[in-house]
């Protein structure tokens, strides 16, 4: 009765509209009051679940993406992405997912990448005879690399959803070489439309003009060499990489570059507090949430129900994708790998399965959900800024979400795409 309440209530306020992070806080005071625990524990469980000190590497590097989105970084890495892969057919599709690549490994951010290179790159589209639901679609499913490519405050949130057993540096190295399929599968998938539609090649424009461009991007994409680099070497934690990160992408912006103005700074301030607001209060009312689905045992239970469907480690872990998929498109991420992280991660090693390898499936899984219908927050930032419906974006976007689903079940299925750098670099 306890594990229906606490479920129905979580449900009956999302439907309601009620925030998320403040629905699993009311659902768990609800829980806690029909267990007759005191109320106060309630609040203890969600101060403690943001007591971590690796959370603290979050606002530094949401702080360094709105730097990097708002101080002139992006147009850099569109014009080196421009003059390396732009003579392609259909080049500025590849150029838009070389470029989120460039850019997701910097933010960290789906819907930064978005703001930042949608709005450079879907106008340039459209004028160059590009349809605006492809160069829409083109921006949206790209943007979705930024959530694995490296660094990542994902990461970090589903190290601690883990339990903080999940070494984030791993985390980090697991993620670049599926990064590398999503982008390769979604280069091709634009590419086979760009040869049906004959959509035009750029011109190259000389090795002379990549090197140049090549230099102006260097600095930016040091970045993500601060952050992820300090990490991996041990000289910094993953939260004094990110303070380093966030200083070095203000003294580049403002000093360097010198094209962070005085409100552009306001408003990567403000935007960076704000966002890490909302995550800090979804951590910590999930944290609440999760003690009352392990004290209901709800991973045992659902383990046992996917057993006793199918004993196949490939059709479980097919079962887990599918169940993901679905849960992606009705919630927020984040909230998603607060909830369901404690639930399957223990199913997943039972079956053998590594936790880092678990962890980038389940980010590219729930990085689908970002663009797919009900609560799908990259299509519906993508269509805003190319200024199309959602229906006409909806009708021609299933190539991309099949190049996309390919690279999940190759990292779902293959444990060398995931783990193959991290056992490489030790």
């Amino acid at each position: 009765m306890g594990l229906a309440l606490l479920l129905g209530v979580f449900a009956a306020t999302v439907v309601l509209g009620v925030p998320v992070a403040f629905a699993m806080g009311i659902s768990a005071l609800a829980a806690f009051w029909y267990e007759g625990f005191p109320i106060l524990i309630t609040f203890q469980r969600a101060v403690s679940g943001v007591s971590v000190f690796s959370l603290l590497a979050i606002p530094f590097f949401v702080f360094a993406g709105e730097l990097m989105l708002h101080g002139g970084i992006a147009i850099r890495l569109v014009r080196f992405a421009q003059a390396l892969v732009g003579h392609v057919r259909g080049g500025l599709a590849s150029v838009n997912i070389f470029s989120s690549m460039l850019f997701g490994g910097i933010s960290g951010s789906a819907i930064a990448d978005i703001s930042a290179l949608g709005s450079l790159l879907i106008p340039v589209m459209k004028e160059r005879g590009y349809r605006p639901d492809y160069a829409v679609n083109v921006t949206v499913t790209s943007s979705i690399a930024g959530i694995v490519i490296p660094p990542s405050h994902n990461m970090i949130i589903f190290a601690v959803a883990a339990g903080g057993g999940i070494s984030i540096s791993k985390l980090f190295l697991a993620g670049v070489v599926p990064g590398l399929l999503m982008c390769a599968c979604l280069a091709t998938a634009a590419y086979v439309i760009a040869l049906k539609h004959k959509y035009p090649a750029e011109p190259f424009p000389g090795w002379a003009a990549v090197g140049r461009s090549a230099v102006a991007a260097v600095p930016g994409l040091i970045t993500a060499v601060i952050i992820v680099g300090g990490v991996l070497s041990g000289v910094f934690t993953v939260t004094e990489s990110g303070a380093f990160g966030a200083i070095y992408a203000l003294l580049l912006t403002a000093i360097c570059y010198r094209t962070l103005s005085w409100p552009a700074f306001v408003l990567s301030v403000t935007s960076a507090v704000r966002t890490t607001a909302m995550v800090m209060i979804l951590i910590a009312f999930a944290s609440s949430f999760a003690y009352l689905l392990a004290l209901y045992q709800v991973p045992d239970r659902l383990g046992a129900l996917l057993i006793g469907v199918s004993e196949n480690k490939y059709v479980i872990l097919l079962m887990i994708n599918l169940i993901l998929l679905m849960l992606g498109m009705i919630m927020d991420m984040a909230a998603l790998i607060l909830i369901c992280t404690p639930i399957f991660l223990p199913i997943a090693k039972g079956l053998g399965m590594d936790p880092t390898q678990f962890g980038i499936m389940m980010l590219i899984n729930l990085g689908l959900g970002l663009c797919t219908p009900p609560v799908g927050t990259c299509l519906f930032v993508g269509c805003a800024v190319g200024k199309i419906r959602i229906e006409q974006a909806l009708r021609t976007i299933w190539p991309f979400y099949l190049a996309l689903l390919l690279a999940l079940i190759l990292i779902t299925y293959v444990p060398a795409f995931s783990l193959w750098l991290p056992s490489l670099l030790g």
